[in-house]
């Protein structure tokens, strides 16, 4: 099974473009007193023009960077207004809440952010907020329930929901669903125009080299993806344990990645599947 999405509309491209330029002649003041403001823009700029380059840095915010690239990939002009009602109101109205900043986090954004200030801008501000958006879901898995400081599955269908606008979002735990179905699933999800972000073990899937048996890092859930499309699934051959073979392309740490591992590893370092899509 393969599939491919296709890029954001150039018409839409276009809206996001010339919304950035009235953002940038406005001369309404900004509620950071620290960033500045023809970085933020030539950044959105750079990011309209090209999603990937959404990058977390040195941040702990993979998270809520896949949201964000999902969100300029496909809504660009949305991304815009975000970061212009961020800048000027340090706030900004999602699908049915209001992600508010703090003034303590607007006061402290100044020095090295180890990320671009666009960047920080929608991150800082959306992890910020999420404990009072989202609270803990209790039907999660116990071990996302106890890992500190990592994106947890209902803060991203939260997100998928408030951020991205979409109206039917599923977290398949992929051990109950099975790893190869969930991607297969996920799959569907986005050649139909949805989103798919996956948890994964980083250093396991999207190492460089492949580990021997011995030297294969310890699997824990520890990082966020988005799927963005060119999954191929091999299936194994009956009885012939971790036969299969999958594919598929994703964004993470600024760059789309692809991934080509055998079924053994895929399963071993893929924890689950969060989906979205409109009704």
């Amino acid at each position: 099974m393969t599939t491919n999405t296709q890029p954001s509309n150039s018409a839409f491209k276009r809206e996001a473009l010339a919304a950035i330029a009235d953002f940038e002649q406005s001369p309404a003041p900004s509620l950071w007193p620290h960033l500045d403001k023809q970085k933020i823009v030539a950044e959105m700029r750079s990011r309209v023009n090209d999603p990937f380059k959404v990058n977390q840095g040195k941040q702990p915010f993979c998270g809520p960077a896949s949201i964000l690239f999902e969100l300029i990939r496909k809504q660009p002009l949305r991304y815009v207004q975000v970061c212009r009602s961020l800048f000027e109101q340090g706030n900004f109205q999602a699908k049915t809440k209001q992600i508010n900043t703090s003034t303590r986090l607007r006061q402290e954004s100044k020095g090295d952010l180890q990320m671009g200030q666009a960047d920080w801008l929608v991150l800082a501000a959306l992890r910020d907020a999420e404990n009072l958006l989202f609270p803990v879901d209790p039907d999660a898995p116990e071990m996302m329930r106890n890992l500190s400081g990592m994106t947890k599955s209902w803060e991203m269908k939260g997100w998928v929901r408030e951020i991205l606008g979409y109206e039917q979002v599923k977290y398949n735990h992929t051990y109950l669903l099975g790893d190869m179905r969930a991607l297969q699933n996920a799959a569907r999800v986005i050649e139909a125009g949805g989103v798919a972000f996956l948890l994964v073990t980083a250093d396991g899937l999207l190492g460089q080299a492949t580990p021997s048996k011995d030297d294969l890092p310890v699997a824990l859930p520890n990082h966020w993806i988005a799927l963005v499309g060119n999954v191929a699934i091999q299936k194994g051959t009956f009885g012939q344990h971790d036969s299969g073979h999958v594919s598929f392309d994703v964004f993470t740490w600024a760059k789309k990645m692809h991934v080509d591992v055998n079924e053994g590893p895929f399963e071993r370092f893929l924890w689950g599947i969060v989906t979205g899509q409109s009704v």
